[in-house]
C-alpha cells in the first residue's frame, strides 16, 4: 500500500484561473493507447504560444508541486490531464479550487490536490518566482503547505485525505492485498472451478 502523507520538492507557479483539461493536454493526444510519453506534451499548445511558459523554464523542470488558481482542471473529464501532469513530474497540485472530476482523477492517481486561499496562493507563487529552488512541502496530514519558512493552511476533503494517507487510493495495491481472499472466493464459485479442471 502506497501511503501518501507529504510531498516535498520545488514548485512551478502557474497562477491562472480556469485552466481546463484541453490546455493541460491537447485533445490530439487523447488517442494514445497508453499514457507513456504524455508528460512531454503537458501544456503543449500554451507553451508554443508563450515562450515564457513556466513548464518550459529550466529552473522549474524538476518541480514536484504545481501552484495555480481557481477552477483548475475544468472542462472535459479526461484522465489524460492529471496523467500528463504526473508524467511531467508533478506529485501535488495546490490551487484555489478544482473541477470535481479532475480532483477525483488526481486522487485516484495518488496526486494530492489541496486548496488554499487566493492571497496565500499569490504569496506562494511570488516566493517560488523569486527563488525557484525554495523547498515546498504539501502535508496532507497536518493540512499545511510550507514554502521556505512560511506556512499556509490548506484543505482537502476528508474522504480524499483518508484515501491518500491510508494508501486506499491505490486500487491495484488494494487488489493485490486481497489476493488470497480473491483466490479463495474464486475457488468457491462453481462456474469458475469448471475452467480450472
Amino acid at each position: 500500500m502506497n501511503e501518501i502523507k507529504q510531498i516535498t520538492g520545488t514548485a512551478v507557479p502557474l497562477f491562472l484561473d480556469d485552466i481546463d483539461t484541453d490546455r493541460i493536454i491537447p485533445a490530439r493526444y487523447l488517442r494514445c493507447v497508453t499514457f507513456d510519453g504524455l508528460g512531454e506534451h503537458a501544456f503543449e499548445d500554451d507553451r508554443q504560444q508563450d515562450p515564457n511558459h513556466p513548464f518550459d523554464k529550466e529552473v522549474y523542470q524538476d518541480a514536484k508541486v504545481l501552484i495555480s488558481g481557481r477552477n483548475f482542471g475544468c472542462g472535459s473529464s479526461r484522465e489524460h490531464a492529471p496523467q500528463a501532469l504526473m508524467r511531467w513530474g508533478i506529485d501535488a497540485v495546490v490551487a484555489e479550487s478544482f473541477a470535481e472530476i479532475f480532483f477525483g482523477n488526481c486522487t485516484s492517481l495518488g496526486i494530492p490536490a489541496v486548496t488554499c486561499s487566493r492571497d496565500d496562493l499569490k504569496a506562494m507563487s511570488a516566493a517560488v518566482q523569486a527563488d525557484p529552488t525554495v523547498s515546498v512541502s504539501v502535508d496532507i496530514e497536518a493540512l499545511k503547505v510550507t514554502v521556505g519558512d512560511q506556512e499556509y493552511d490548506c484543505q482537502i476533503p476528508e474522504s480524499a485525505r483518508n484515501s491518500l494517507t491510508s494508501g486506499r487510493w491505490d486500487f491495484l495495491g488494494l487488489l493485490l492485498e486481497k489476493k488470497d481472499d480473491i483466490q479463495k472466493t474464486a475457488g468457491e464459485i462453481p462456474y469458475l472451478n469448471s475452467f480450472s479442471s
